[in-house]
């Protein structure tokens, strides 16, 4: 028998900036269907996370939102714990880096490092936004890549062709605070020597610790010479003050990956005031024989698998057993957008479907490689609708009814088919594989063949008209208590990925479905009455999802505002001249804006484009600017519309056009005004 595997999975930390949505969401459902399925073999297996509580960014957002940083990570906390526990992701312990804990390990792994010489300090050259009076960390600075001269790309890497630069390097530089050139100021900073870790790191890597599509990409920064790693910044800046160092604050990315130790020890230090023992160093000392892996996005592949493993090592730790990259999600092929409906968010899709149903969809899509996923809303539909309810649960509502109705609830004593039961169990192993291997999408694969050959067992012996005949009750009970079987193994290879649903089939079948004993089929046992298990997606409950998507987002068909410097959303296709001559731009009158009822993002504009014998000389048009105007200050005014669009049905009416706005967002989104002299039903050129 093999002996039980102690295994201690991560996640990386959502940062506590900003709601979940269904692209993060591809990796925490990636864990914790790994770490489901290790407990369901058996072997001890923690999973434990914690939201990214510091940076820039959340001092910043906290400042605009007037509150205290404290405050705003702790409500994104709670949101994010809401939207993790109802799309069932099962952590043993959910923390944050703002705790004691972090700010111990920051500490002292920081001294560790500074007493074996890898840490140095130097005055370098800095961004300084003159304006907003403050350095400016990388992510705040835009400009174009000084490598392949793609534009609006942030001050550390470029995103098109994938380059790490310095932010002074960067072409035609601004801040992303306050839209100033950045200026040059000498500031005197901490940096890790991760040059001293070149030998270590490229041993690690061809030892099979990453995948070979991140090892290779890796191995160009050894060509280049490893540089040494700026884990400091200046004051003012949301984190932990570094030791010795007053006004000095540890860089965001050097103490997050130090809270998968903090929420461990946090974990730890729950379980044994309750007698349950769980030893720190048995999962992170230098000699650690147990496992240790971390899943994350491939974005943030060289901070996990250059600078986190050297951290670990220049301060007495392990380094992980193993780190697993995936890729990124797009939606309907193509990248997350607001405009669209498809930068959806987990509340928005926990409030029309069921949580499920996406573990189902991302588990058929997923492999151990890099590659990005994209979630087709058509194909969505229509896989879940066949696999899960017309082929998995179809099974069990075919039989069911029977056992209750003719049997008691009461199974037959032997199968008729024990061959067919065995090929299922022994397909168990591949599907094993499948998971230890994060090869999702094969295990779904494998278990719907077994599925097939259930139901084509149930359609070729027709249970239901054998029930009309006389003298046959007998072959009924066994070919349904054959059917039932066969389900109760097909729930138990998908428990991982279905709990909710598997735990309502445990409910059923009046049993806990557990991997160690598929070998024995339940014969002459009681089950209790079925209940329905899944329902199909109906298309409406798509569109709703993406409706509301647009309207939360605060981007609507009615009001598809130009992004600002901070926008993600890709330029979008090309359109020809003439497509482009078709649209009607016209000036338009605010005869009359209202709030309203039931939107948060939403005012409804009554507009004049002036009359004509072929206008209409008003239009209806709800836009995404509440955040920037009130009613009472828009009537009166000039703006730009989209004439020509056609008109479109939402939740609170019907929209006639398109308002043109442009700005970063928020409180900064700007109806393009026209000029003094210009008339309602003017054309713009």
């Amino acid at each position: 028998m093999t002996s039980k595997r102690n295994i201690l999975v991560t996640s990386a930390l959502p940062y506590a900036n900003g709601p979940i949505h269904l692209g993060h969401l591809v990796e925490y459902i990636q864990t914790d269907i790994w770490a489901r399925f290790q407990r369901l073999r058996g072997n001890n297996c923690y999973y434990v996370c914690a939201d990214d509580a510091h940076g820039t960014p959340i001092m910043l957002r906290a400042r605009q939102d007037g509150i205290t940083p404290e405050e705003l990570i702790a409500a994104t906390k709670k949101q994010h714990e809401a939207d993790f526990a109802d799309f069932l992701i099962n952590f043993d312990n959910y923390y944050t880096t703002h705790s004691d804990e972090n700010r111990e390990f920051a500490s002292s792994i920081y001294l560790k490092l500074r007493e074996q010489g890898h840490i140095q300090t130097r005055t370098i050259k800095q961004a300084y936004d003159p304006e907003a009076e403050m350095f400016l960390p990388d992510r705040f600075i835009k400009g174009t890549c000084p490598k392949c001269g793609a534009q609006d790309q942030y001050g550390d890497n470029c995103e098109v062709c994938s380059a790490t630069y310095d932010p002074t390097e960067l072409i035609n530089p601004v801040s992303a605070v306050s839209g100033a050139a950045p200026v040059e100021k000498d500031s005197e900073q901490y940096f890790f020597k991760l040059s001293d870790f070149s030998g270590m790191l490229q041993e690690w890597l061809k030892q099979g610790h990453v995948q070979s599509e991140i090892a290779n990409k890796l191995s160009e920064w050894f060509e280049e010479g490893l540089q040494d790693w700026d884990i400091s910044r200046n004051a003012p800046y949301w984190g932990f003050e570094i030791p010795d160092a007053p006004g000095k604050y540890f860089y965001v990315w050097m103490d997050a990956p130090m809270g998968y130790m903090a929420s461990f020890k946090n974990l730890c230090d729950q379980k044994n005031k309750t007698g349950t023992s769980i030893n720190f160093d048995d999962y992170w000392a230098a000699d650690s024989s147990n496992e240790l892996y971390h899943f994350i996005g491939k974005d943030i592949a060289r901070f996990h698998v250059l600078f986190w493993p050297a951290v670990l090592d220049g301060a007495g730790y392990r380094k992980p057993t193993a780190v697993f990259c995936h890729g990124f999600l797009t939606v309907n092929g193509q990248k997350m957008s607001k405009s669209r409906g498809t930068f959806i968010r987990a509340r928005t899709y926990l409030e029309h479907l069921n949580p499920e149903y996406l573990r189902y969809y991302y588990t058929a899509k997923l492999s151990s490689g890099v590659d990005d996923i994209d979630l087709n809303l058509e194909d969505f539909m229509q896989r879940v609708n066949s696999d899960l309810v017309g082929k998995v649960v179809n099974i069990a509502s075919r039989c069911a009814g029977f056992i209750t109705k003719k049997f008691d609830n009461q199974l037959s004593a032997e199968l008729p088919e024990p061959q067919l039961y065995n090929e299922i169990v022994a397909a168990g192993e591949q599907i094993a594989s499948y998971y230890e291997n994060r090869e999702y999408s094969k295990a779904v694969r494998e278990i719907m063949a077994q599925a097939d050959k259930a139901n084509v067992y149930i359609d070729e012996n027709k249970p239901w008209v054998l029930a009309r005949t006389p003298g046959r009750e007998d072959e009924v009970q066994k070919i349904c208590t054959q059917g039932l079987n066969m389900f109760r193994l097909l729930m138990t290879y998908l428990k991982p990925i279905l709990p909710a649903t598997a735990k309502k089939s445990e409910t059923f079948l009046n049993i806990e479905l557990d991997w160690a004993s598929i070998n024995q089929p339940l014969l002459s046992h009681t089950i209790n009455k079925f209940k329905p298990l899944l329902t199909r997606i109906e298309k409406e409950q798509i569109e709703a999802m993406t409706h509301d998507s647009i309207e939360k987002t605060g981007s609507t068909p009615a009001d598809s505002s130009i992004s600002g410097p901070l926008a993600a959303d890709p330029v979008a296709a090309e359109i020809s001249f003439d497509d482009f001559a078709r649209v009607d731009l016209r000036i338009a009158r605010i005869v009359k804006a209202e709030n309203v009822e039931g939107a948060d993002k939403l005012l409804q504009l009554t507009l004049d484009i002036g009359g004509g014998s072929d206008d209409k000389s008003t239009r209806n048009v709800f836009a995404g600017i509440k955040s920037a105007y009130s009613p009472e200050d828009l009537e009166g005014k000039l703006t730009v519309m989209v004439a020509n669009l056609a008109p479109r049905k939402m939740r609170f009416g019907i929209s006639e056009g398109m308002v043109l706005a442009a700005g970063p967002g928020g409180k900064d989104l700007f109806i393009l005004n026209p000029d003094e002299g210009a008339e309602p039903g003017m054309k713009v050129k």
